[in-house]
């Protein structure tokens, strides 16, 4: 048994850093090393396979396989040359190479790809007299590459397709949310699945889903592949065992109720066909139903929503006719529920007419939200309960 311990980074979006933190040590990963963007850590072979399975936060688990100085494209030539390539995937697999840098003084990052794919097909060549193919799309081996001003990493990507691509969702709505970024927003709520939870502008259904997923701690990556069964050191037996383990950790039902719903018939299809095959059907109170001919559940929760902000969907002159009314919604028919709002307009507790008492900046992509927290009470919440985090 492999009991190496790999030097890995979890990418994921920018905001939910500490989630990430604390769940890959919850996880089991040691060396945590929180920076923008995402996590680095350290874990065994069984490690990188639970994340990868486990993790709701990660947008991918990387694999580190060299760290060191460069000054020009030829020191990273030299670097990626000098790597064991086919110790650690076949010449019949296909590869994509990505580049990301910070600071870094080399003129075309395209060019530093291209010097990495032929590092890696040379080595192929000299030691195999085979060499793998290259596949943008869908290749079965990704390698990444940062640089900084004076460091080239060079990552091997154990994930395949990321990890917010669960392997439910066949159709898609209209700007749609990635899962992870659904899951951080649920777990920054402080749900756990004892208490309701209402989502009144569901769209594809991708908010009540992860948190349906959370509450019955169903592992996100049981329904897909990896890029690590790929590699010449997979382990079955391993991979049975931390599946297995997972497995076991399910729970039959949520333990609360969550209510789902959207006026759009089909985003409601869309949220429908997605529930059943998560298999989380049973555990979510789906309607089609326009948010302000809803009345929520008599025990308060926490509702959570996505509401158009403007960028992708709707326009400015909609939103300010739109966010007023769900002010008055959420002040006569929310009382004692506590809110969340993510959305990438700013001006929403202005428009709402309610003072947030929490605000969490996030990211949609490269779209800068915020997470809005209103405790809804009789008679409104002009005061601020508590001083907001940050604006």
């Amino acid at each position: 048994m492999d009991n190496t311990n790999y030097r890995c980074f979890a990418p994921c979006p920018r905001g939910l850093e500490a989630l990430l933190q604390q769940e890959l040590a919850a996880l089991g990963a040691t060396d945590l090393r929180p920076t923008e963007g995402g996590v680095g850590f350290s874990g065994t072979l069984a490690i990188v396979y639970r994340t990868n399975l486990e993790s709701r936060i990660a947008s991918r688990i990387l694999l580190e396989v060299a760290q060191v100085s460069y000054r020009n494209e030829q020191d990273i030539y030299a670097a990626a040359s000098a790597l064991p390539w086919p110790q650690w995937f076949q010449a019949s697999r296909t590869i994509k190479v990505k580049t990301s840098a910070q600071h870094c003084p080399l003129k075309s990052l395209d060019f530093v790809t291209l010097r990495i794919k032929d590092a890696i097909c040379d080595t192929f060549t000299k030691l195999k007299g085979a060499r793998p193919s290259v596949n943008s799309n869908r290749p079965d081996i990704r390698i990444d590459a940062f640089l900084d001003a004076t460091q080239l990493t060079l990552y091997l990507g154990t994930t395949g397709d990321s990890l917010f691509k669960r392997g439910f969702r066949e159709s898609t709505v209209d700007a749609p949310l990635r899962e992870n970024l659904a899951a951080g927003i649920v777990q920054l709520t402080g749900w756990n699945g004892t208490t309701p939870l209402l989502d009144p502008l569901c769209g594809g259904g991708t908010i009540p889903l992860e948190a349906a997923m959370l509450a019955r701690n169903i592992a996100p990556g049981l329904g897909r592949r990896f890029a690590f069964e790929l590699f010449s050191n997979f382990d079955a037996a391993l991979w049975k065992t931390v599946q297995a383990q997972a497995h076991a950790k399910q729970l039959p039902a949520s333990p609360a109720p969550i209510y789902a719903s959207d006026r759009d018939a089909r985003a409601v299809q869309t949220a429908k066909d997605q529930f059943i095959r998560a298999g989380v059907a049973d555990n979510i109170a789906l309607s089609q139903t326009d948010l302000f001919d809803l009345t929520p559940p008599q025990e308060p929760g926490i509702i959570v929503m996505n509401p158009p902000y403007g960028v992708r969907l709707g326009t400015q002159a909609d939103l300010d006719v739109f966010y007023p009314k769900l002010g008055a919604w959420l002040k006569t028919r929310c009382v004692g529920w506590r809110v969340y709002l993510f959305t990438g307009d700013l001006r929403a507790p202005k428009l709402i007419g309610l003072a947030p008492t929490k605000r969490t900046p996030l990211f949609n992509g490269a779209i800068e939200c915020r997470l809005y927290e209103f405790i809804i009470v009789q008679g409104g919440a002009r005061r601020r309960l508590t001083a907001p985090t940050q604006t």
